[in-house]
C-alpha cells in the first residue's frame, strides 16, 4: 500500500481529518521512515491533491489538508510548491477546486501568524527558487481568468491574493542570470495584460521595473533574439506544427478580412454554415481555450476596424462603415451560431465566460478602443480615461452581444450601466413610429413609400449595424415573396433599391448567401414573358431592374461564371450578357423576324413605336441579346446613308428610358468594340457619348462598363476630325462611376503588364509587413490568382516566405500566412492550391534546397517542415468541420486530406537521393501531434 492509497481508501471510507491524519503519521513511520522530508511532504500532498480530478473542491479533502498543515507534518511552504505545480495540469482545471486550494493556503498562512518569507516561502529560499515559485503562481492566474466563475467562487481574487503574497518575498533580484530575468520578464509583462486588481498589477510592475533594471536594453534585446532563435530551432527538433500561442492576430486577421471580401461569395460572411464550420476548424487547429480563442478574435477584429485605413492587399478597399458594419452587427450572430455548432460537436466550454474574459481583455487596449470611437464615431478626445462608460464602439458592441446571448446583461451592466436603457438609433425612431423594428422595415420599404424616402431610410439603416439582420432578413423575404407570387412591380422596385443603393447591397451580403436569390432572379429572366399581363410596358421596366440588379451583384462578388442551381434547373448568367457581342443578321435562325420586327419599330420614320403586341411577343431575355446588334446594323445603315440620322437617333432614344435602359451593359460592350476596330465611323462615338451622358443611363450600366471605357478612350485619346466628341468628359463619368480620382490619372490604370504582375509579391510584403508590425493583417488570395496562374503564385509565395525568414522574421508568421494560402477553401472558380503546392511546387522547392548552401538550407527547411505540418493539419480539421457542421462531404481543398499527406509521405521517402526530402520526412514523423493526425508517418516514417 502507498500513501495515496492510504488517502483514497480513507476519504472514501469517510474517515474524519483527524484520523486520516494519525494513520498517514503511523503509515510514516513505518513506510517512509528513510526518505529525505521533501519527498514525503511532496507524497502527502500528491496523496490528497490527486482525489480533486474525481471529487472537486470536496470539503472533507480541504479538511485533511488542513490538518495536516495545521499539525506541521506538512510544511505551508511544501504544500504550495506543490500545489502550484500541480495546478499547471488540466485535470485540476476546476474553478472549484482551484478557489478551495487557494484558500486552505492563504487561511494557513494568515493563521500561522507569519510573514509570507516563512510561511508561504522557506527562509532558506534563494531568490531563484522564489521566482520559480512565482512563475507558477503567474500561470494560476492566467488560468484563473480562462475559467468560469459565480458569486461563490473567486478564484481570480484568491489568485491573486496567493500572487501578491509570493511577490512580497523577491526582494533582490541581482543575482539571477540574465536568461532567468528575461524568462520573469516576458511571463510578468504577459500577465500585465490581462484584467487585473491595482494592487496585483502594482506588485507586477515593480517586479517588471526591477528586471528591466537588471537586464538593460541592450542585453535584453540580444538576448530575446538569441531565445527566439533558440525556439526555432526546438521548434524543428520537437513538434513541427509550432506553438500555436496566446497571440495570432495574423491568422484571425486574415480569417476575418476574408469573410468581408467574399460577403456574397461561398464562404464568406453571409454563408452562415460554411464559417461556422471555418470557425469551429480554426478553434481545433489552434488549440486555444475558449477564453483565448474569442480574446484573439475580439481584438483582431477591433484591429481591422481601428486600422482600416491602412493599405491592404486586394482592390478592393474595406471601408470604415463595412468593417464596423460586420464587426457590429454581423460578427456577434456568427458566433452565436458557432457556439450552437459546438455544443453539437460534444464539447461544452463555458463560452459566456470565455466572451467575459475576452471582453475584459478588450477593454484593457484602450488606444483601439478610442481609435475606433474616433474613426467610426468621431469622438477625438484623448483624454477618455473612463473607456467603458464613454466608448460608442463599446457600447454597440455590448448591445450586440447581449442580444445575441453571448454574454450576461449583468455583465453588460457592469460596464456600461445604462445599457439596460440604451437603445440603437433604429430602435428609437421606431419607438417615435410606435412599431416594432419588422413592422417599421417593411413600411419603409414598400414600393407605396417612395424611392426617395426609401433610400433615405436605408442611410439611416447602414448607420446601425444593430438593424442590419433584420433589414436582410426582410429584404430577402420580400424578394422571395414577390419573385414567387410574380409581382413584379415589388420585386422590381427591391432590385431598385439594391443596385441603388450600394449600402442594402451590402447589409444583405453580409447577413444572407446570395445563391438561392441569384438563381431565382436568373430563372425568371429565362422564362419571363409579357403574353398575359396586363401592362406589359411597366412589366417590362420592372424586369429591367430585376436584370440590373443580376448584372451588377454577379459582377460585384465575382459570380459571373457560377453555375446556379434551381429545383433540378442549372442556370448561367450567360443569358444577362448575351447582347454584349453582334450577331449577324442573315444567321439569326427563327430570331431574325423578331429582330426585324423590332428593328421596323425602331428606325422606321412610319412606326407607332413600341406597341404592346410587340412587347407581349417578345421574351425580355431576346431584348438583351439583340439590342447590342440592333444598335451596329442602325448605325451602319445610317453611315451607308439607308437611314436618316435624325430617325436613327429618335430609335435610340427608346433606350434611354426605363423600358429598355435595362439592355445597356451590352449595347455600350458592343459600341467599345466596334470603336476599337472601327475607329473610322464616328457615329459610334457619338452614339456612345450620347448614351454615357444621359441621366437616365443607369448607375449598374456605367460601374460596370467605366474600366473598359477607360482602357478605349486612354487620356491621350484622339478623336476623329470633326467629331463632336469629348473623350475627357467620358473618362470623367467612368471615372466617378468607379469612385476614383478624375484630375489626374491613378498609377494603376497606367501600369504596364510587368507592374500587374508584381501585385502578388506587393500583396505578400504588405501583409507580412503588417503582422510584423502587430496589425491585423489582409491577403486576397482571389484577387492574386488574377495576375499569375497558381503555380507561379505559389513559387512567388515560397520565395517570399523564405525571404522574410533569411531577412531574420520569426517562423510563426510566415507558417501562418502559408497555413491561410494552403488551407482556406477557394472560391468555387478558383482552383484548390494545397494539392498543387504539395504534387507540383514542393518537388522544386525540395530540389533547389539540396543544392543550397547549409547556412540556407537549414532555415529554409524549419520553414517547409512547419509550413507542411501546420497546413495539412489546418486543411483536416477544415474537412472534418465540413463535414460535421454542414454534412458537406465534397473535398473543397481538392482531394482528400489524408490522402495528400499519405502521397506526399510516400514521395519524400522514395526522393532517398535527397538530403532535404529525407530530413523533412524524418522531421514531420518525429511530431507527435502530426503523426497523432497522419498515422501513416508513423508506421512508414
Amino acid at each position: 500500500m502507498s500513501l495515496s492509497e492510504l488517502t483514497r481508501n480513507a476519504f472514501q471510507s469517510g474517515i474524519s481529518a483527524g484520523k486520516w491524519l494519525k494513520l498517514s503519521k503511523l503509515f510514516i513511520s513505518q513506510n517512509l521512515s528513510h526518505a529525505v522530508p521533501e519527498a514525503i511532504h511532496r507524497e502527502l500532498s500528491n496523496s490528497v491533491l490527486v482525489l480533486h480530478r474525481s471529487y472537486p473542491g470536496d470539503p472533507a479533502l480541504q479538511a485533511y489538508l488542513k490538518a495536516s498543515i495545521q499539525d506541521g507534518i506538512l510544511p505551508l511552504t511544501a504544500f504550495v510548491t506543490a500545489f502550484l505545480e500541480g495546478a499547471r495540469s488540466p485535470d485540476l482545471h476546476n474553478s472549484y477546486t482551484l478557489d478551495s486550494l487557494c484558500r486552505v493556503i492563504i487561511e494557513s498562512h494568515y493563521a500561522s501568524g507569519m510573514p509570507p518569507i516563512g510561511s508561504v516561502v522557506p527562509f532558506t529560499a534563494s531568490t531563484v527558487d522564489i521566482l520559480e515559485t512565482v512563475q507558477d503562481a503567474m500561470v494560476l492566474l492566467r488560468t484563473a481568468h480562462g475559467l468560469s466563475s459565480s458569486n461563490l467562487n473567486h478564484l481570480v481574487a484568491s489568485a491573486s491574493e496567493l500572487l501578491m503574497l509570493l511577490l512580497s518575498c523577491v526582494t533582490d533580484v541581482s543575482h539571477i542570470s540574465t536568461a532567468q530575468a528575461l524568462v520573469h520578464f516576458a511571463d510578468a509583462s504577459e500577465l500585465l495584460q490581462l484584467r487585473l486588481s491595482h494592487e496585483v498589477r502594482q506588485s507586477l510592475e515593480t517586479l517588471v521595473l526591477s528586471l528591466s533594471l537588471l537586464l538593460g536594453d541592450d542585453a535584453k534585446a540580444a538576448r530575446e533574439a538569441q531565445m527566439m532563435h533558440t525556439l526555432q530551432l526546438a521548434l524543428g527538433k520537437g513538434d513541427v506544427i509550432g506553438p500555436n500561442s496566446d497571440s495570432d492576430i495574423t491568422s484571425c486577421g486574415l480569417l476575418l478580412h476574408c469573410l468581408i471580401t467574399r460577403r456574397g461569395n461561398a464562404y464568406g460572411s453571409g454563408d452562415a454554415p460554411h464559417v461556422t464550420a471555418l470557425l469551429v476548424a480554426f478553434l481545433r487547429w489552434s488549440s486555444w481555450s475558449p477564453a483565448i480563442f474569442y480574446t484573439q478574435l475580439l481584438l483582431s477584429a477591433v484591429y481591422g476596424l481601428s486600422n482600416f485605413e491602412s493599405p491592404t492587399s486586394s482592390s478592393e478597399k474595406i471601408s470604415a462603415p463595412l468593417w464596423r458594419a460586420f464587426v457590429i452587427g454581423r460578427l456577434p450572430h456568427i458566433l452565436s451560431a458557432f457556439e450552437k455548432a459546438v455544443e453539437h460537436d460534444g464539447t461544452e466550454p463555458d463560452w459566456r465566460t470565455a466572451m467575459h474574459f475576452a471582453i475584459s481583455s478588450l477593454l484593457h487596449r484602450a488606444d483601439l478602443i478610442h481609435r475606433c470611437d474616433a474613426i467610426h464615431y468621431g469622438i477625438t478626445d484623448d483624454t477618455m480615461t473612463d473607456v467603458p462608460r464613454t466608448s460608442l464602439f463599446v457600447i454597440e458592441l455590448l448591445r450586440q452581444f447581449v442580444e445575441t446571448g453571448l454574454i450576461e446583461q449583468s455583465f453588460a451592466a457592469s460596464i456600461n450601466p445604462a445599457q439596460q436603457n440604451d437603445m440603437s438609433r433604429m430602435q428609437s425612431e421606431c419607438q417615435e413610429a410606435n412599431a416594432d423594428l419588422e413592422t417599421y422595415f417593411e413600411s419603409k420599404v414598400a414600393a407605396e413609400t417612395g424611392l426617395e424616402e426609401t433610400m433615405a431610410f436605408l442611410g439611416r439603416v447602414w448607420k446601425d449595424p444593430s438593424s442590419h439582420r433584420v433589414g436582410a432578413e426582410i429584404i430577402r423575404k420580400r424578394f422571395i415573396s414577390a419573385l414567387s407570387s410574380l409581382d413584379i412591380d415589388q420585386l422590381g422596385y427591391i432590385c431598385k433599391i439594391l443596385y441603388l443603393v450600394e449600402p442594402a447591397l451590402d447589409i444583405l451580403s453580409l447577413h444572407v448567401e446570395l445563391e438561392e436569390m441569384l438563381a431565382m432572379g436568373l430563372g425568371l429572366v429565362e422564362d419571363y414573358d409579357c403574353e398575359t399581363v396586363g401592362d406589359p410596358q411597366t412589366a417590362v421596366a420592372h424586369l429591367g431592374d430585376v436584370v440590373l440588379f443580376l448584372q451588377y451583384a454577379l459582377a460585384r462578388f465575382h459570380l459571373s461564371s457560377m453555375v446556379f442551381r434551381l429545383k433540378g434547373r442549372e442556370l448561367k448568367a450567360d443569358v444577362l450578357y448575351s447582347g454584349t457581342v453582334t450577331h449577324r443578321i442573315d444567321s439569326r435562325g427563327e430570331d431574325a423576324p423578331t429582330f426585324n420586327t423590332w428593328f421596323k419599330a425602331l428606325f422606321d420614320s412610319n412606326s407607332e413605336g413600341i406597341e404592346d403586341t410587340i412587347l407581349r411577343s417578345t421574351r425580355p431575355k431576346i431584348l438583351l441579346h439583340m439590342a447590342g446588334t440592333l444598335f451596329s446594323h442602325a448605325i451602319q445603315q445610317c453611315t451607308e446613308r439607308k437611314l436618316d440620322k435624325e430617325v436613327m437617333n429618335n430609335g435610340f432614344s427608346y433606350f434611354l428610358g426605363p423600358l429598355l435602359n435595362w439592355t445597356l451593359i451590352g449595347v455600350v460592350k458592343v459600341l467599345l468594340i466596334e470603336i476599337q476596330s472601327s475607329k473610322r465611323i464616328p457615329l459610334y462615338q457619338e452614339v456612345l457619348q450620347t448614351l454615357l451622358t444621359s441621366t437616365s443611363c443607369p448607375t449598374p450600366v456605367l460601374r460596370l462598363t467605366a474600366s473598359a471605357i477607360l482602357r478605349v478612350f486612354p487620356s491621350k485619346f484622339v478623336s476623329s476630325p470633326g467629331l463632336t466628341f469629348d473623350h475627357t468628359k467620358i473618362r470623367r463619368i467612368a471615372l466617378e462611376a468607379l469612385k476614383l480620382p478624375t484630375e489626374d490619372p491613378p498609377t494603376a490604370l497606367t501600369l504596364g503588364t510587368s507592374d500587374w504582375i508584381e501585385n502578388p509579391r506587393r500583396y505578400l510584403r504588405n501583409a507580412l509587413s503588417a503582422a510584423r508590425s502587430g496589425k491585423a493583417c489582409s491577403l486576397d488570395v482571389d484577387q492574386c490568382l488574377l495576375y499569375m496562374a497558381p503555380t507561379k503564385f505559389l513559387q512567388v509565395v515560397w520565395a517570399e516566405l523564405a525571404m522574410a525568414i533569411s531577412m531574420g522574421d520569426q517562423l510563426e508568421t510566415p507558417r501562418r500566412l502559408a497555413t491561410y494560402i494552403l488551407s482556406h477553401p477557394p472560391p468555387l472558380n478558383s482552383p484548390p492550391l494545397l494539392p498543387i503546392f504539395l504534387h507540383v511546387v514542393l518537388p522544386s522547392i525540395i530540389t533547389s534546397l539540396d543544392q543550397a548552401s547549409p547556412a540556407e538550407q537549414s532555415m529554409a527547411v524549419e520553414l517547409l517542415v512547419a509550413v507542411i505540418s501546420s497546413t495539412l493539419t489546418s486543411a483536416l480539421h477544415v474537412e472534418w468541420a465540413l463535414l460535421s457542421v454542414c454534412n458537406d462531404p465534397k473535398y473543397v481543398l481538392g482531394q482528400p486530406v489524408s490522402g495528400m499527406a499519405r502521397r506526399l509521405g510516400g514521395d519524400l521517402r522514395k526522393n532517398t537521393l535527397s538530403q532535404t526530402s529525407t530530413v523533412v520526412a524524418q522531421r514531420l514523423a518525429s511530431s507527435q501531434s502530426f503523426v497523432t493526425n497522419f498515422p501513416t508517418y508513423m508506421a512508414e516514417g
